[in-house]
């Protein structure tokens, strides 16, 4: 499960790390400190332009939770945010995607939650980590376009891009929070994951990568359980009431 997370890189360092990168400067890519469901997500991924029929790389905004072209409506995507390394292939919401549209979202880390247990005189409530790799993550991700069909084809809001997470089974690190973690994409395979000419499954399985390195574990605030809050604040170290921390 990956179901919060935190982007703050920027576009131009994006290009940085990744090279050459075109984006629309009338899009904002706006720093979170803590993405959710539905909330639009930068993603890094290839497409043909239709002047010159050059492959693009390109930085655009897509909403979190992938919706299959096929949908009556976009109402299921908030339960796509995540696709299992598994079956990504073979599933039918997915399927197509993992062949076609692929795509990484940077982030700075993520969030997952355990439960601690009541005690005496306080409730019982779910405590945050945050999980990192003290550098950028550029996260395994799938897209689609969902054709609204009740608006007309030029309407800038007849077509909805969606985004999905790649996870696997939690390392050892993670492990000790969630049983799953988001999968990574090393810059040196890039070119070969975002090609939509790359169709072949077995390889593009094996680009797939558990993030280098164990990842960091830290306590966070509470606050970061509600969507309404959003700021660096949420990434204060917190008392550990469950020694799962670093």
């Amino acid at each position: 499960m990956c179901g919060r997370f935190v982007s703050t890189t920027t576009p131009q360092d994006l290009v940085s790390l990744l090279g050459e990168l075109r984006w629309d400067p009338a899009e904002t890519f706006a720093p979170s400190w803590n993405v959710a469901p539905t909330d639009p997500v930068p993603a890094v991924l290839e497409r043909v332009d239709r002047e010159t029929g050059e492959i693009l790389r390109q930085l655009r905004p897509l909403r979190w939770g992938l919706v299959p072209s096929w949908s009556k409506d976009p109402s299921g995507g908030a339960r796509m945010i995540n696709a299992r390394s598994e079956t990504v292939d073979t599933k039918p919401a997915f399927r197509k995607a993992f062949t076609a549209r692929r795509c990484v979202i940077p982030a700075d880390g993520y969030f997952e939650w355990r439960e601690v247990p009541a005690g005496a005189g306080t409730k019982k409530y779910k405590q945050p980590y945050f999980l990192s790799t003290g550098g950028v993550m550029l996260m395994a991700g799938l897209y689609e376009f969902w054709r609204d069909s009740t608006r007309p084809e030029d309407d800038p809001l007849a077509w909805l891009a969606t985004a999905t997470v790649i996870t696997t089974d939690a390392s050892d690190s993670a492990g000790r929070v969630h049983d799953r973690m988001p999968l990574t994409i090393a810059p040196d395979d890039l070119a070969t994951w975002l090609s939509p000419a790359h169709t072949d499954r077995t390889e593009l399985h094996h680009l797939l990568r558990r993030p280098d390195g164990d990842l960091r574990v830290r306590a966070v605030p509470t606050t970061v359980n509600s969507v309404r809050n959003n700021g660096p604040e949420l990434l204060a170290t917190a008392p550990d009431p469950l020694g799962l921390a670093d």
